[in-house]
């Protein structure tokens, strides 16, 4: 073996031993590759290993190493191939950085597949899509979008400004942000729908500084967002029916005062009528508001007023669902027209009774309903001038709360009350103010 100088900083220790030395004994952990190599060269042909992997022992202990390494005969003075020459170049180093680069992109292209968010990579002016990750995928409703310009590959939002968007990042280089921004997206089979997204346009630049890819990443944030809403709605819900509730009581203490002939009548009257607001209350609560049965508005209206053997009251009517307001203004009149019978009517004794009944009436564009109170065997009840809260309550109040008409009439055996409105009235489901 005879070498150049960079091929004595190759050989390591074995340098410079090697010189002069057969390449067979010179290299004895490789012996086979060389014979090979000797071969063939001193046949007349050539060899050529491009990040040719071989184990060394150039520093004392086996050593993985890739080369490049050119084999061609040397020939002597009558043409035949006398020896080989050996180019040899070592490409160790770039081949563990590909391989860790290659490793590391492989680690990348994993994160980028599992991401629990959306992400993107457009390439050119035009936002070419070059990579997608499932999420992605997921979002736009598995269409096929590599290779294709954003505008063409999701068509509707060109008309939304995300387009205008990209191009501005690609042309300033500067990235932009997004918080819940809302987005048009056209599923497959599915229509329109109505997304809000958190993302981010990062630009990617050359060494150059010029915009080559932008970066799309976000998160779907649409369920956080109704979910605000949602809980927007609610609250501004919750003001809305305390300020109701509120105006009720004002309206409940004002008028129990004004007709009242002493304070502790008067305490007694608006507590009751309070605590009858707020089984109302409680039990359009238990129902999340979207309203109540007649049935149960009206056997927890009467509950107070019945006797031990819970037979002063005959109730009787078909399912019937109210909304809130009309809950609220049932259970306050019916709590009225009680407590009228015990003090003046069919409860004031040990006989009477009252029956309730209410029906409805379907025809082909609305539906009648009708509401009875009828006392019997209660003391004769001749009509009076006096108009209280009460009277106030279920002639006036709640006929226009319900949008119909009251009366009241003084039968033989008692009073008789008839409330009549139609289904739409008292099945509105939100309160008025």
């Amino acid at each position: 073996m005879i070498y150049n100088d960079a091929y004595s900083v190759f050989a390591g220790k074995r340098h410079p031993h090697l010189l002069g030395s057969n390449v067979r004994e010179g290299w004895a952990e490789v012996a086979d590759f060389n014979d090979n190599v000797m071969k063939v060269g001193l046949a007349g042909g050539t060899l050529a290993y491009r990040d040719q992997e071989l184990t060394l022992h150039r520093k004392g202990y086996p050593e993985q190493v890739w080369m490049d390494l050119d084999y061609s005969p040397v020939l002597d003075e009558s043409g035949k191939p006398a020896g080989v020459i050996a180019i040899v170049v070592e490409t160790t180093e770039r081949v563990l950085a590909d391989r860790r680069n290659a490793a590391e992109h492989e680690r990348l292209q994993q994160l980028f597949e599992q991401a629990p968010s959306f992400m993107a990579m457009l390439q050119g002016s035009q936002h070419r899509f070059e990579l997608v990750n499932p999420e992605y995928r997921k979002l736009i409703g598995e269409r096929d979008v590599l290779g294709k310009p954003v505008g063409e590959a999701l068509p509707e939002i060109t008309s939304q400004g995300f387009v205008e968007l990209l191009d501005k990042v690609f042309e300033t280089g500067q990235a932009v942000n997004r918080t819940a921004e809302k987005v048009l997206l056209q599923k497959p089979g599915e229509g329109v729908e109505e997304r809000y997204l958190d993302f981010v346009y990062q630009p990617i630049k050359n060494d150059d500084g010029d915009v080559t890819h932008i970066f799309v990443q976000g998160s779907d944030v649409t369920l956080r967002v109704r979910a605000e809403n949602h809980q927007r709605l609610l609250v501004n819900e919750l003001n809305h029916r305390v300020k109701n509730t509120l105006a009720s009581v004002q309206s409940i203490a004002t008028q129990t005062l004004r007709g009242a002939n002493s304070v502790e009548e008067a305490s007694g009257a608006i507590s009751a009528r309070i605590l009858a607001l707020s089984a109302a209350h409680n039990i359009l609560t238990n129902e999340n508001w979207d309203g109540a049965d007649l049935a149960v508005i009206v056997t927890s209206s009467l509950e107070a007023f019945d006797g031990p053997g819970g037979n002063r009251f005959r109730i009787r009517g078909p399912h019937v669902r109210l909304g809130p307001r009309a809950a609220l203004s049932m259970s306050l009149a019916l709590h009225e027209l009680a407590t009228n019978a015990v003090k003046y009517g069919a409860l004031s004794n040990e006989a009477g009774f009252v029956t309730i009944d209410w029906s409805v009436i379907r025809k082909a564009d609305s539906s009648a309903f009708t509401l009875r109170w009828c006392e019997t065997g209660g003391p004769p009840m001749p009509a009076s001038d006096r108009k209280g809260f009460g009277s106030r309550l279920i002639l006036r109040v709640l006929p226009m709360e319900l949008g119909g008409t009251a009366q009241v009439n003084y039968g033989p055996d008692g009073l008789i009350f008839m409330l009549e409105t139609t289904m739409q009235a008292i099945e509105e489901s939100v309160p008025g103010d």
